[in-house]
């Protein structure tokens, strides 16, 4: 089920509340990344799993409430990419593989383009697509950092966090051109293209 007949209004109101909650749970996932993880595997594990079913989950909510998945089909296979890496990631760990940055860089690659197709088609109708085109972009050329980082003695979990708090601030950055457009009234994000 989908909520295809948001006025723009609405819609705008919906992405500026996606991207405050996901910028805020990436800056959680940060500040545990950079203490209690350090001292705990068991917690650097969990989170390595957490991240992408995170943002599966927030790609599948967000196709589902923009017009649903036949309207989204960059955040679709957003999701299943994402869902695919978390269960990628649960696996290596449990079998002690040492190649979760290979699988991390990999997906940060195809999330990033999905997530810069998605802002590309958004642009005419939502506000702060520029800000999401700019991360999707960052976001492949993370990708290719962290396959080069394989094999080196960087510890995952911080590495990771350094993308995920740069994700944040975009995702912020996003949600307040949304905010700031419709106090100064831009009302609905679906005039020009930003």
């Amino acid at each position: 089920m989908s909520n295809i007949n948001q006025s723009p209004i609405q819609r705008a109101a919906w992405l500026r509340k996606l991207y405050f909650i996901r910028a805020a749970f990436s800056f959680a996932w940060v500040a545990l990344a950079f203490t209690v993880a350090k001292g705990s595997p068991v917690v650097a594990s969990g989170l390595l799993i957490v991240y992408p079913a995170w943002d599966a989950l927030a790609n599948w909510v967000d196709a589902r409430m923009t017009g649903g998945a036949k309207a989204n089909p960059t955040q679709v296979l957003n999701f299943w990419m994402s869902a695919l890496v978390t269960v990628a990631v649960a696996v290596s760990l449990g079998l002690k593989l040492q190649i979760i940055l290979v699988i991390f860089g990999g997906w940060a690659i195809v999330a990033g383009l999905l997530q810069l197709a998605t802002a590309i088609r958004r642009r005419k109708s939502d506000k702060g697509q520029w800000v999401m085109m700019l991360s999707g972009a960052q976001s492949a050329l993370a990708g290719g950092f962290f396959v080069a980082q394989q094999g080196s003695a960087a510890p995952v979990v911080q590495t990771f966090a350094g993308y995920a708090a740069v994700g944040a601030v975009y995702f912020l950055i996003s949600g307040l051109v949304i905010f700031f457009r419709k106090s100064r009234g831009g009302g609905s994000g679906a005039s020009a293209p930003v």
